[in-house]
């Protein structure tokens, strides 16, 4: 690593916050769901907007951000996201009617995509190869983890204080945050720069989208998603209403899964990028069918809870070799290509979540993630296959269509 770079160990602190962050803001107020309700005299279908506010926040703030971060480095944009989500937080905190609340937490959502989105960049712009896939596994460790324990530490901190509290954390962590990046050093040379105006980097997302390997990585980390957000909305559900499970007991298995995520993002360092994403798309298919079968016949909670805990390490083989193999097909456009591989996902999540309550749980569960991790191995397949007449010292060149 250069001595001009900040060292190893700050990078994977501050970007595995800044990858967390997004996905964090997204979920940790969510048991305050009721109290906000009755705050702002409103329906629940409200509050569940202020939701999805912050989800298309989140996805569409990527699309933004990436661009900008091509044009003017990583820093700049990371520290004016930190602090439009440190105004956001206390906008949320003082609103005095849900209309405004739901403007704040769309402006939460677009700050916390910048955190998402700048991670991935600066890892892109620092490392290559297999050096980035172990840097994306340390980071997916993180961002696995955040969208899982995320309610879990919510409904913690709501037993102790009001649902202001809440904010008042992630105003915390937002400051926090905000230190960090100031420290943060520009990872992206002005000689490796997008040229010209603002608007090139937007052009560039067209030459992106056309780049067909680069996109099966975007769906299958998308459809990956799917099977993840399937998981995380059903589960309280299947969990605490059809296995009679405590919150507590819900909270430990939630955190076994999590350790799963974990785990097999800590495998990836050791086996080959491509061996590792190919194990860990067969599994998920393999171990999806085997999880909706118990869940058709009404199995044991110790068998379905087994099942999803390996299919997390699948899903933690997944997620960084999608992510290290993909934005290796870009690296001069990594901030658009990061937007691009930020905002699919999120996408993908918010379509699913809402189909797994469609009519009986269980079943639309199990249809919801046999279709995900189907799709998942099929797009996996098509971005690791060489086109004909690829050997694999050219195959960085004919990855491009």
């Amino acid at each position: 690593m250069n001595k001009t770079y900040n060292s190893r160990s700050f990078l994977l602190i501050t970007m595995g916050l800044l990858s967390a962050f997004g996905p964090f803001v997204t979920d940790f107020y969510l048991p305050a769901f009721p109290v906000i309700t009755d705050y702002f005299h409103t329906s629940a279908s409200m509050i569940q907007l202020s939701l999805t506010a912050g989800m298309l926040g989140l996805g569409g703030g990527q699309l933004l951000i990436g661009p900008i971060s091509d044009k003017y480095g990583r820093k700049l944009p990371v520290i004016v996201a930190m602090l439009l989500f440190i105004v956001a937080n206390l906008g949320c905190i003082y609103a005095q009617s849900i209309e405004l609340f739901l403007v704040f937490r769309l402006m939460q959502g677009v700050a916390g995509s910048g955190g998402v989105v700048v991670s991935k960049s600066v890892a892109a712009d620092l490392y290559k190869g297999r050096e980035l896939t172990k840097f994306f596994s340390m980071l997916m460790v993180v961002n696995g983890l955040a969208p899982i324990l995320a309610p879990v530490f919510g409904g913690m901190l709501i037993n102790v204080t009001s649902w202001k509290g809440i904010f008042w954390a992630l105003f915390g962590l937002g400051i926090a945050l905000l230190v960090l990046n100031l420290n943060l050093k520009e990872s992206l040379s002005r000689e490796r720069r997008v040229k010209g105006s603002i608007f090139s980097s937007f052009r560039n997302f067209g030459s992106i989208l056309k780049n067909k390997k680069f996109m099966f990585y975007v769906l299958a980390q998308s459809f990956a998603m799917g099977f993840l957000f399937s998981y995380i909305s059903s589960s309280p559900f299947v969990f605490q209403e059809h296995y009679r499970l405590s919150p507590v007991g819900f909270s430990i298995c939630f955190g076994i899964n999590a350790f799963g995520i974990m785990l097999g993002s800590w495998l990836v360092s050791f086996v080959p990028e491509k061996m590792a994403l190919l194990s860990g798309g067969i599994s998920l298919m393999l171990l999806s069918v085997l999880f909706s079968s118990v869940l058709y016949v009404g199995g044991s909670i110790i068998i379905v809870e087994c099942c999803l805990f390996l299919l997390m390490v699948a899903l933690g083989l997944i997620l960084p070799t999608t992510s290290s193999l993909g934005l290796n097909l870009e690296p001069e456009n990594s901030g658009s290509a990061s937007a691009i591989l930020g905002f699919v996902p999120f996408l993908m999540g918010s379509i699913v979540s809402p189909l797994v309550g469609i009519g009986n749980i269980l079943y639309s569960t199990g249809i919801s993630v046999v279709v995900c991790s189907t799709l998942t191995l099929l797009f996996i397949w098509l971005a690791t296959r060489n086109p004909v007449g690829c050997s694999e010292k050219s195959a960085l060149a004919c990855n491009q269509p």
